[in-house]
């Protein structure tokens, strides 16, 4: 069976638009072939690193200490087969709870290695999936830098492949009904096409 690693930031729960598009996404996967796991890193009571918690961390590192539990995220991270990120855009990129949660999973020798030639991905998964909804119109403009720096993400963390889904102009005078749901639609077959 395959593991699918759902990473929820959708901080506004049930209400949230976003967390659509993750049930959703989650309700096309076939049940025989998928396994899912959520993930809440605001619920994990996640925090950024510090000076503190990067000694650490490096020190952990410099030990070759890697099983320990301060890397179960990065192993989780690294083990799943399609990481799908539910993040609503905020700020011109995500929800700053995300940013803590790639901090904390982007370990040196589980998520990404270091060599002379730059940096390569550890990660097995094939597929890296940002689920989005924006209240303007910023997909195709250079303020969206939540999809742009997730896609960064697939090469550093070396998945096969990256896809964002996103409803846009939520907030824009118009019944945002439709493009919840159209993205939805679309959330939905791509799971279907795993």
């Amino acid at each position: 069976m395959k593991e699918v690693l759902l990473v929820d930031c959708c901080v506004r729960r049930e209400q949230s638009r976003t967390a659509r598009l993750a049930r959703a996404f989650v309700g096309g996967l076939d049940e025989t072939r998928f396994s899912v796991s959520v993930i809440r890193p605001d619920e994990e009571r996640m925090r950024p690193l510090t000076g503190e918690s990067l000694r650490e961390r490096d020190r952990l590192l410099a030990e070759g200490a890697l099983d320990r539990p301060r890397f179960d995220y990065a192993r989780q991270f690294a083990a799943a087969d399609t990481v799908v990120m539910a993040a609503p855009f905020w700020d011109l990129s995500f929800p700053a709870i995300l940013k803590v949660y790639i901090e904390n999973i982007s370990v040196e020798g589980i998520t990404f290695r270091t060599a002379e030639d730059g940096l390569h991905g550890l990660c097995r998964g094939r597929h890296l999936i940002l689920l989005t909804t924006r209240g303007g119109y910023y997909g195709d403009t250079p303020l969206e830098q939540g999809s742009r720096y997730i896609q960064a993400l697939q090469e550093f963390y070396g998945f096969g492949d990256y896809a964002c889904v996103a409803a846009e102009g939520l907030d824009m005078g118009v019944d945002p009904e439709p493009l919840v749901a159209a993205a939805e639609a679309q959330a939905r077959a791509m799971a279907a096409s795993l």
